[in-house]
């Protein structure tokens, strides 16, 4: 069982009132705290995917990774020794 810390955010009323109504009346998730949890990693998947595809963007913009990419390409081009 993963390890519950006690933490004490000052939020508008309405987000409170959010997180209640999801948990109350949709059935979001079983608890105000499993909505938190569901919202925020989320947000975490979707801020990793995002820097994840910045740094892909940067890398084709670098020649030297480029470069590296294509060798690596080159290297694993041997298709008698490639699974078919």
């Amino acid at each position: 069982m993963t390890t519950r810390v006690k933490r004490t955010y000052n939020l508008p009323e309405e987000t409170v009132r959010r997180v209640r109504e999801l948990a109350d009346e949709y059935g979001a998730a079983r608890t105000q705290d499993g909505v938190i949890e569901t919202a925020v990693e989320r947000l975490y998947v979707s801020v990793r995917a995002e820097a994840e595809a910045a740094s892909w963007e940067a890398a084709a913009a670098d020649p030297a990774f480029q470069v590296e990419m294509a060798a690596i390409a080159h290297a694993f081009d041997d298709r008698d020794t490639w699974p078919a």
